[in-house]
């Protein structure tokens, strides 16, 4: 679970409620449910238009993973990519083909799987970077999605705001509900406001650094793949892969896998 995710939620949703409650309104005042269709369901429904069924309705799982917290290991990958590759060195590349099956990181997997086989390094590379490029691209995919919500919300709350002014001055005769009126007219544009600042805008956020984070642990294993299939020193490849660690972490991992 990620904390961090839920504080948003929570925080966000108590800042709004004090708000109206000491600026003299009530909850019920700013829940609206025709307000909701129009700037919930008419933003959704647009995104139709921007993607397939399956996508969109798989949306909803990738925003799932907002709420939880992931590790690539990269202190592990380090450790294991050095055992690797003085595994490789002091007993062959062919030596590595014995742990394959155990592995379980396909992409892994895969890269090693093509060393053993002796493929060149370029191909390798060309091969490794294909599948990390299409992948992003997946990613990105929904991430945009996720902003093309965003961004709808304002629109359609704007276009609440319309349908419920045009309501009003077709009862201009009744001064009594002009300012009632209003105020549901108004709540739209809050609630689209809502999905873009509050909601769907910052969950977008934190894909694109999720996406970050999986992306560099990728280029990791592809880095060390391609230091192993070279032949290089263990400590090369130790110090090569160190360098996507943050200063803190990889003075912790560094006592260990660069140990005389």
């Amino acid at each position: 679970m990620d904390i961090a995710s839920i504080i948003a939620l929570v925080g966000g949703c108590t800042v709004i409620v004090l708000g109206v409650i000491t600026s003299g309104g009530s909850l019920g005042g700013i829940i609206d449910v025709p307000s909701i269709f129009v700037t919930v369901g008419g933003s959704f429904a647009a995104l139709f238009f921007v993607a397939p069924l399956k996508q969109v309705l798989g949306m909803f799982g990738v925003l799932g993973r907002v709420f939880k917290t992931y590790s690539y290991g990269e202190q592990t990958l380090i450790q294991n990519m050095v055992a690797l590759s003085e595994k490789a060195r002091r007993e062959g590349i062919l030596a590595l083909e014995e742990g394959l099956e155990d592995l379980d990181d396909p992409f892994l997997k895969n890269g090693l799987r093509m060393v053993v086989d002796g493929t060149d390094g370029a191909i390798i590379k060309d091969i490794m970077e294909r599948e990390m490029n299409q992948m992003e691209s997946r990613h990105m995919d929904y991430i945009n999605l996720v902003n093309q919500w965003a961004g709808y919300g304002p629109g359609f709350g704007m276009l609440g705001t319309v349908i419920g002014l045009i309501g009003m001055l077709n009862n201009l005769e009744d001064k009594s509900s002009l300012g009632p009126n209003m105020a549901v007219a108004l709540i739209t544009t809050l609630y689209g406001s809502m999905l873009a600042n509050w909601i769907f805008g910052p969950m977008a956020q934190k894909l694109i650094g999720q996406n970050k984070a999986e992306m560099a642990s990728k280029e990791m294993v592809l880095e060390g793949v391609l230091s192993i299939q070279a032949g290089d020193n263990p400590r090369i490849l130790a110090m090569k892969l160190l360098a996507y660690l943050d200063p803190k972490t990889r003075k912790v991992v560094e006592a260990d896998v660069l140990k005389d």
